[in-house]
């Protein structure tokens, strides 16, 4: 039995898979827990409960919002602050009394979704995950691209390309400051929270990014104002990767992934800030939903 686990920002969710069918035989969500001694008891807590309902021992896959440090072995760059400079692997080996395999939440999605999912059959693949961070994953031929640092596809904390002064008078620039020490990071615009915060800015009301989708829907003004600024600046920052990467399949997941509207308003909008006379790239929502990372995880042991 294979089990999986997505370290989220705020949800954390476990996965028990056939080893050989890849059929589902167990799921369960929980809320993150904020601190990293509960994360380490957290873990311990779902796969010991998964595997006495199941009667089976299980190998291990862990997909979290940051990497593990080809140097130092410690967590580095994770949104989920309380795991940086924690290592991870090791406590949870002793936790539960055997090895655990950690990569990269958006590797995780990429590698699901290009296995049998919605890049199923295409040389390149872009996996990005749009929740509490901004994240992606590259897979080209079946194969994670994890590269030499480790930080293959850690695209949010790129600058927001092609910074604009809006109609209102707002510059883009320098931007907000991230977790990261920098300003203007992609994060910080078309994550969840950082779309909740330009919604706040310019209504000076605090609401849940799905609140705002829904008064979009609507015809809010206020909300459809903030939907049109978050289409405008994925389409950007999906051209700069579209233009260096030049990806077959583009991957939505994440909360924000879930906005049907972007499938078609996004590519409407990146054409004029990529270097090509015609764009085939297509921007496809998960075939396995917000749960393929989790998936990804549990195929992390052969």
């Amino acid at each position: 039995m294979r089990i999986g686990i997505d370290l989220g920002g705020t949800k954390t969710e476990i996965i028990a898979l056939d080893p050989l069918s890849g059929r589902e035989l167990y799921r369960r969500r929980v809320p993150t827990e904020r601190s990293y001694e509960g994360v380490v008891r957290g873990v311990r807590d779902l796969v010991g409960t998964a595997e006495r309902e199941l009667l089976q021992t299980a190998s291990v896959g862990v997909g979290i919002p940051g990497s593990l440090s080809p140097t130092t072995g410690l967590i580095r760059n994770a949104n989920s602050t309380w795991i940086n400079g924690q290592p991870l692997d090791r406590d949870l080996r002793d936790a539960l009394r055997r090895e655990v395999r950690i990569e990269n939440d958006a590797n995780c999605f990429a590698v699901s979704e290009a296995h049998d999912g919605a890049g199923t059959g295409v040389s390149v693949v872009f996996g990005v995950i749009l929740g509490t961070g901004t994240g992606a994953g590259i897979v080209i031929n079946g194969q994670c691209i994890k590269g030499v640092n480790g930080i293959g596809g850690e695209w949010g904390h790129n600058s927001l390309p092609w910074p604009r002064i809006l109609e209102n008078g707002d510059d883009e620039r320098p931007g907000r400051l991230c977790y990261c020490g920098k300003s203007g990071c992609i994060e910080t615009w078309i994550s969840g929270p950082g779309f909740e915060a330009d919604y706040l800015k310019s209504s000076g009301t605090r609401r849940s990014a799905e609140d705002i989708v829904r008064l979009a829907a609507t015809g809010d003004a206020g909300a459809c104002s903030a939907l049109a600024r978050y289409v405008d600046r994925l389409a950007r920052s999906l051209a700069h990767i579209i233009n260096i990467l030049d990806p077959e399949v583009i991957v939505l997941g994440g909360g924000m992934g879930r906005i049907a509207s972007l499938y078609d308003e996004v590519p409407q909008r990146w054409g004029s800030f990529i270097f090509s006379d015609s764009v085939s790239t297509r921007l496809l929502p998960p075939v396995h939903g917000d749960s393929s990372g989790v998936r990804g995880a549990a195929w992390l042991w052969p």
